[in-house]
């Protein structure tokens, strides 16, 4: 990829930049409740800024369906980069006529690209319109690079083509994990099901020395295993696809680690009724594990001691449950500790930078991607068509 850094190396007369950002932010009663997608690119557009070049910026929110719906309009992202940066931010829409283009504010932001059907269907002649706005174009949307969107992939072929320094520095962290680690290289993963997550795990397999698993998916490992797991949410007809992975990481000289024990419920409810068990013992029929136990917590972070790099995806168990969150909540204090002594730690995904907000320590990883399909994507290891634009 092409980035802002050779870019502003460069000697180029052009002065416009189109950069598709990620502003697909919370909105409440036409407020932002959560300016962090905004904040992760205010450094890199000020670079830009800096430079003499005037930023137009596109972005979509939520799912209008190619329809304009006010309540998705950008309005108030405008508003919010206006106090940002001290200066006015006009919002234009894409299809706004040549000669009605404005040329001199630093900073446009266009309306909403999803309420116009050709930005989904990457159309070339809504990418043609976006394409007017700019003499660069720049992606600074790691978020939405998974998606052939005329926003990400139509208008890069229209004009010299740049990554961002958001989606640089996304790009980077990963290939730090999975192209080039330090090893010993540890995966956490975490979440429901083993069919959501096939292909991660797959890739996984290929690419590091440790899975740490938690989550639905550990429960169906450990049904594999022959441990009764109760009411515990697991997928029984996965397991001839379990014991596929398992083989495939032993000829890999990958080690998948299960929880040893867990905190068992029978309600999946707050602070429900619970009880610490190990997993050999068996769960009653109507129990269901909600999180690792403390043993389990002291396997896994021997696993972490012994790491150089980490890749975390998903939750060790119901962390959004009051009295199941210790084992998220701690396997991750642990790894941002280790962090501090040296080790890199790469973590992305919703529910993921939920639990380590949750836990306090996600300014403490090396890096928390906000990404989710993409992130997903990445680490099954597939090309990303916003990606893929960029490379030249």
């Amino acid at each position: 990829m092409k980035t802002i850094s050779s870019l502003l190396s460069g000697d180029f007369s052009a002065k416009t930049c189109l950069v598709r950002v990620d502003y697909n932010c919370p909105l409440e009663q036409g407020k932002i409740t959560d300016t962090t997608r905004i904040d992760r690119t205010i450094d890199g557009l000020k670079i830009l800024l800096e430079a003499g070049f005037r930023l137009r910026l596109c972005s979509h929110l939520g799912r209008p369906k190619g329809q304009v719906k006010p309540e998705f309009s950008l309005q108030p992202v405008a508003d919010y980069l206006a106090q940002v940066f001290g200066v006015p931010v006009p919002l234009v829409s894409p299809d706004i006529a040549d000669a009605d283009i404005p040329e001199e504010p630093s900073i446009i932001l266009l309306e909403n690209l999803r309420f116009f059907a050709g930005e989904e269907t990457n159309d070339a002649g809504f990418g043609a319109k976006l394409a007017r706005f700019g003499e660069i174009y720049i992606n600074d949307a790691f978020s939405c690079a998974h998606r052939a969107h005329a926003s990400t992939h139509a208008v890069a072929s229209m004009l010299p083509a740049y990554a961002g320094a958001l989606l640089d520095a996304e790009v980077s962290a990963l290939n730090t994990v999975l192209e080039a680690p330090v090893r010993p290289v540890v995966a956490v993963v975490g979440g429901a099901k083993v069919s959501t997550k096939l292909a991660v795990l797959n890739h996984l397999v290929q690419k590091t020395d440790h899975i740490l698993l938690g989550g639905g998916m550990a429960n169906t490992f450990a049904l594999a295993r022959g441990f009764e797991m109760g009411a515990s949410l697991a997928e029984p007809e996965m397991l001839d696809i379990v014991k596929e992975i398992k083989a495939s990481a032993h000829q890999s000289g990958c080690v998948i680690h299960l929880p040893i024990d867990g905190i068992v419920a029978e309600q999946f409810a707050a602070n429900a009724a619970s009880r610490q068990l190990m997993l050999s013992d068996g769960l009653a029929s109507t129990e269901m594990m909600l999180d690792i136990g403390p043993q389990t917590l002291a396997s896994f972070g021997q696993v972490i001691d012994s790491a150089k790099t980490v890749l975390w995806n998903g939750p060790m168990g119901a962390f959004e449950l009051a009295g199941f969150a210790t084992g998220t909540f701690s396997l991750a204090q642990h790894v941002a500790t280790a962090t501090a002594d040296g080790l890199v730690s790469v973590a992305g995904g919703g529910d993921t930078v939920a639990a380590l907000n949750g836990a306090g320590v996600a300014a403490e990883f090396s890096y928390v991607s906000l990404a989710g399909g993409a992130f997903l994507e990445w680490i099954e290891g597939k090309i990303l068509p916003g990606i893929e634009a960029l490379e030249g």
